[in-house]
């Protein structure tokens, strides 16, 4: 038998990943079967099972690619001491609203795996930086009448959810491809006007 490169090793694991994050946001983990992954990435079962060992680890290992892409967009923006409360919004609107455009199913497949599995992912998901960082504190200063969860919540909300219902929009004509993409791009400049009316609202 030839020796595989690394090349080869890497080009294979990237295969299996790629296929895995597929059929994980199609058909869900529960529904997920390990030969379904290898079919989508064209390989056999056995050469799968060489690169992951479980179902469950390689689970694992997209859930938490996926996680520091969905969260790395954001923590970063939120704990910018050189930024105003007003630029952060700004910032959070257009780069969630770009990673979203690049990954349109991931809130989905993030939804789903924690919905699934909420007690696998509590620990790792870095929703406590959200909530104790630099924004929180300036949101505070501004309107400490104001709950930051409330705000922070309205906030990625407006961003995230038109991709949970892309789907839907897509399969009954209301928009196609393009047109919802045009959509998000009004999105981005209306979102911070939105928040800044809930700043001011008493």
């Amino acid at each position: 038998m030839a020796k595989k490169n690394k090349g080869d090793d890497q080009s294979t694991e990237q295969k299996i990943r790629t296929a895995a994050s597929i059929v994980f946001t199609k058909k869900g983990y529960a529904a997920t079967r390990t030969r379904d992954i290898a079919e989508e990435a064209g390989i056999n079962l056995a050469l799968l099972n060489y690169y992951f060992r479980s179902k469950e680890k390689l689970f694992e290992l997209i859930m938490m690619e996926k996680v520091t892409t969905f969260f790395g967009t954001i923590v970063p923006v939120l704990n910018d001491a050189n930024l105003s409360l007003d630029e952060k919004i700004v910032s959070v609107s257009e780069r969630y609203s770009a990673m979203l455009i690049e990954h349109p199913d991931l809130p989905l497949f993030i939804l789903g795996a924690v919905r699934t599995n909420p007690e696998t992912f509590a620990n790792k998901l870095p929703i406590g930086k959200a909530l104790d960082s630099h924004f929180i504190k300036q949101l505070q200063e501004r309107r400490p009448d104001l709950h930051p969860f409330h705000f922070l919540m309205n906030l990625l909300g407006l961003a995230v959810f038109p991709f949970i219902l892309k789907p839907l929009l897509v399969a009954t004509g209301a928009l196609n491809e393009k047109a919802f993409n045009a959509k998000i791009g009004e999105r981005i400049a209306l979102i911070p006007k939105w928040m800044s009316v809930m700043l001011k609202a008493k």
